[in-house]
């Protein structure tokens, strides 16, 4: 019978600890080392190696089984810089604009798009085999031009000017063609085509103008019938005052086919010592020679045929 405090035979004995309970049962289990207890493993799971798989389970690589392709020795072309977009060139005739910091620079792409270049369509060519001297609007002679295009039957401003005039004879009679301009600031758009005739005796404001137009600035104007109803229900004529001028145009059969024979796109008044005709658009040979025709038809409509 033993007591707490006798001896321990079993250590003498050769006695170790069964393998459940120790490493290998090689060695002492003290010198094993210590695994985390079940709380110690909430805050850092045990390491255990690679998880138990079942035969077959491994997936092949994700390598494709491609034969591998010879590399071309010749050096990779290397890739040219992208040479920088030339400005835009002036066009010809163009005058370089002071630029905004000072020095002396081009026309913007917009500025090019919208300036005035003058003769874009040859009608000042067409002037000069003709004969005809051009000016810009702003000689001498040209002052009454102005008092004719404030005048004019179509809605206008101050910005509005004359510019690029020609003048020579048409049909044995002195003629001036001409772009209306809208200038304001940097921009100048030629707006109308104006063709005129001077007048040599006098005649009372009247306006001719297709009935399709819309009417500006007719209050306080006569309206005058011709008596021909297929011409009166495309031509609306209105006078200052009803003269002898204005009934022999009212009259006039030729003047009416002449008319007739159009699109309607023309417009016709006497002002500042001229019966002119307008049309929205810029001028060239064939809209000279077209309101060549006309006018010298009114003209002489309203001079008795002389």
């Amino acid at each position: 019978m033993t007591g707490p405090g006798d001896r321990d035979d079993r250590d003498a004995g050769g006695w170790q600890e069964p393998p459940h309970l120790g490493r290998d049962g090689s060695g002492d289990p003290d010198d094993a080392p210590d695994q985390p207890n079940i709380a110690d493993r909430r805050r850092e799971p045990r390491g255990e190696g690679s998880a138990w798989t079942p035969p077959g389970w491994d997936l092949p690589s994700a390598e494709r089984d491609v034969p591998a392709v010879e590399r071309d020795a010749s050096p990779e072309p290397t890739e040219q810089p992208e040479k920088a977009a030339e400005p835009p060139r002036p066009l010809p005739g163009a005058r370089p604009e002071r630029a905004r910091g000072g020095g002396e620079g081009v026309l913007s792409e917009f500025q090019q798009t919208f300036a005035y270049q003058g003769d874009l369509v040859g009608a000042q060519g067409w002037a000069l085999q003709h004969g005809w001297t051009i000016s810009d609007g702003t000689a001498p002679e040209d002052a009454p031009l102005r008092d004719l295009v404030s005048s004019a039957p179509v809605r206008l401003s101050k910005d509005h000017r004359p510019a690029g005039v020609m003048r020579g004879r048409a049909d044995s009679l002195d003629m001036v063609a001409f772009d209306v301009l809208y200038a304001s600031g940097r921009h100048v758009v030629p707006e109308y085509a104006v063709t005129a005739v001077p007048l040599l005796t006098p005649v009372p404001y009247f306006r001719l103008a297709p009935a399709r137009f819309w009417k500006h600035g007719v209050g306080g104007l006569l309206a005058v019938e011709t008596g021909d109803a297929a011409f009166d229900a495309r031509w609306v004529l209105f006078t200052a005052e009803d003269g002898p001028a204005v009934r022999a145009l009212a009259a006039d059969g030729a003047v009416r086919a002449m008319l007739l024979g159009t699109d309607d796109g023309d417009e016709f008044w006497a002002a500042a010592g001229h019966v002119a005709a307008i049309r929205p658009d810029g001028h060239r040979p064939a809209l000279i020679e077209h309101h060549a025709r006309l006018l010298t038809a009114v003209s002489r409509a309203l001079s008795g045929g002389h």
